[in-house]
């Protein structure tokens, strides 16, 4: 299972912390979800989702001013006591002292910030989605090609990095060589990257490693992108059977994700990149409503429906040898 330390969380929000103090080694998030505690506050503990983080918002906080000290005091620990990952304060509200103390006897972390509740929760939500997300690796390369997410699959020496290098010469972007790390987004879709350690690089046989940011400038990347396409590279086989119209899409599934995978016979001489270019624009098109395969197969069929429509006499004019 996913998991991000609070001090992680708290260093990538930019968050202030109250309780230095506190040992924070062994704390994670495991939720995207995030909680402001209501019902909780006045001691309705039941399907209360402990492993959260608690936010503390300007209706939280109003209240529990208007609480006797000592009650307030009690709210904060039958909340600190669940075992939950952090407390949150938005709109710049501090803690007071006792609060503090509480955090120090129950080991749970107190930050701050001085984002309005709703904007903080937005972030927080999209930044642990995309850390918590299933996730898997990959062999293969994925570049932007016209806005499109272009995942290229295929046997180790078959030409992915080749297509790639061409296609970031004809402007398009790189986003991963060698190593796509996926993640699955909470709308079902997939977000691909690449890991830290190769960022930015691609392998070239006979030539090497070469830094494509270096060489083509910061235009040339792109840090992680959605993967709206599949493209197999396989060796052309003479008795092989390849889709000539596209009338049916075929598929192929990640992380439970049904995409759009086209398979390529791969011959000498073929142009990867216009190919991969092509499939890019065509996707697009299909999305917006426009399928060619369906305007031609409907052409077709209204010009034979045409031809059967006329009469034996107009045929006979027109073909007087029969």
């Amino acid at each position: 299972m996913q998991k991000v330390s609070v001090e992680h969380f708290a260093q990538v929000m930019e968050l202030t912390c109250y309780t230095p103090d506190v040992d924070m080694a062994d704390r994670y998030i495991s939720t995207s979800d995030v909680n402001r505690p209501g019902l909780e506050l006045v001691g309705y503990m039941d399907y209360f989702a402990k492993e959260r983080i608690q936010v503390i918002g300007k209706v939280e906080t109003a209240y529990l001013e208007e609480l006797p000290e000592d009650t307030r005091r009690e709210s904060y620990k039958l909340l600190m006591d669940q075992g939950i990952p952090c407390v949150v304060l938005c709109r710049g509200f501090k803690p007071d002292e006792d609060v503090i103390e509480l955090a120090h006897q129950t080991g749970v972390p107190i930050f701050g910030t001085e984002l309005a509740t709703s904007n903080f929760l937005s972030q927080a939500i999209y930044y642990l989605s995309g850390e918590l997300a299933p996730r898997v690796s990959i062999h293969g390369v994925l570049v932007d090609v016209y806005g499109e997410g272009i995942l290229l699959l295929g046997e180790s020496g078959i030409g992915k990095s080749e297509a790639a290098l061409e296609l970031v010469k004809r402007g398009h972007r790189l986003v991963t060589d060698d190593v796509v790390e996926i993640h699955k987004m909470g709308n079902g879709s997939l977000m691909g990257s690449s890991p830290e350690i190769t960022q930015y690089f691609i392998e070239l046989r006979g030539i090497g490693v070469i830094d494509v940011k270096t060489l083509f400038g910061v235009e040339a990347v792109k840090e992680r992108q959605t993967i709206d396409l599949v493209i197999k590279l396989e060796a052309w086989k003479k008795d092989g059977v390849y889709n000539r119209l596209g009338l049916e899409e075929e598929y192929t599934e990640i992380l439970g994700t049904r995409i759009v995978c086209h398979s390529i016979p791969i011959r000498p001489g073929r142009n990867l990149a216009v190919i991969c270019e092509a499939a890019a624009v065509n996707h697009r098109q299909k999305k917006m409503g426009y399928n060619a395969a369906e305007a031609l197969y409907k052409r077709v069929q209204k010009n034979l429906k045409e031809d059967d429509e006329i009469p034996e006499d107009t045929a006979d004019m027109e073909n007087p040898e029969e």
